[in-house]
């Protein structure tokens, strides 16, 4: 099902986008969520892909440049997969092992690139999940307009991050914990703003 799917989108937009009917899709996705899930599941592999063969690049610093404009490229062609990367903590789903894995992957290809002295010492995997969420708005607002932009703006964000030009953080890195509530405040900020324009539209019918 080759469907955009945005973050204000309801079942019943995304039927139409898709050219099924409810009903079709209801019978196959009680919510939303199961959704997101479900097309998540088939483009893991490819996001996979991405992380394996940036995790065997023995340049640390070309594989995590590699590594983000690769993943970057296909948030931005699948907004669904921007979603699920945004909304859904590595340990939510059905997906565990998966998301577990690319986890490993992700750590992996940050490691290497501390290890090597090209990526700042401080930056770590929850700074790497923030990075990507920081790309959402732009690349929704510039997807008629300049839809390559993002990459200008990524290798902005790249010259911060090199270990040379690193200068003391004052402020400490997200613990995992502290990731998930942030992932779990900004679905339920999400969903109450999905819930408020669908409320609108039925006082407008």
């Amino acid at each position: 099902m080759g469907v955009i799917l945005d973050d204000e989108a309801s079942l019943e937009e995304i039927a139409r986008r898709a050219g099924v009917g409810v009903g079709t899709l209801y019978r196959h996705f009680a919510t939303r969520e199961a959704l997101v899930e479900a097309i998540f599941e088939r483009r893991i592999g490819e996001l996979a892909a991405v992380a394996q063969a940036a995790a065997a690049e023995p340049d640390g610093w070309q594989a995590l440049v590699r590594f983000l404009e690769q993943t970057l490229e296909l948030q931005a062609g699948d907004r669904v997969l921007k979603d699920a990367l945004m909304h859904h903590p590595p340990g939510a789903g059905h997906l565990v092992s998966a998301r577990q894995e690319l986890r490993r992957l992700f750590e992996q290809v940050l490691e290497r690139a501390r290890e090597q002295g090209r990526l700042r010492a401080d930056f770590t995997f929850a700074d790497l999940t923030l990075l990507f969420w920081s790309f959402t708005p732009l690349i929704d607002a510039t997807a008629e307009v300049a839809p390559n932009v993002r990459r200008r703006h990524l290798h902005w964000l790249l010259d911060g991050l090199r270990a040379e030009w690193a200068t003391p953080q004052a402020e400490p890195p997200l613990s995992d914990e502290q990731l998930h509530a942030a992932m779990d405040a900004l679905r339920r900020q999400r969903l109450g703003r999905r819930r408020g324009a669908a409320a609108h539209r039925e006082s407008r019918a």
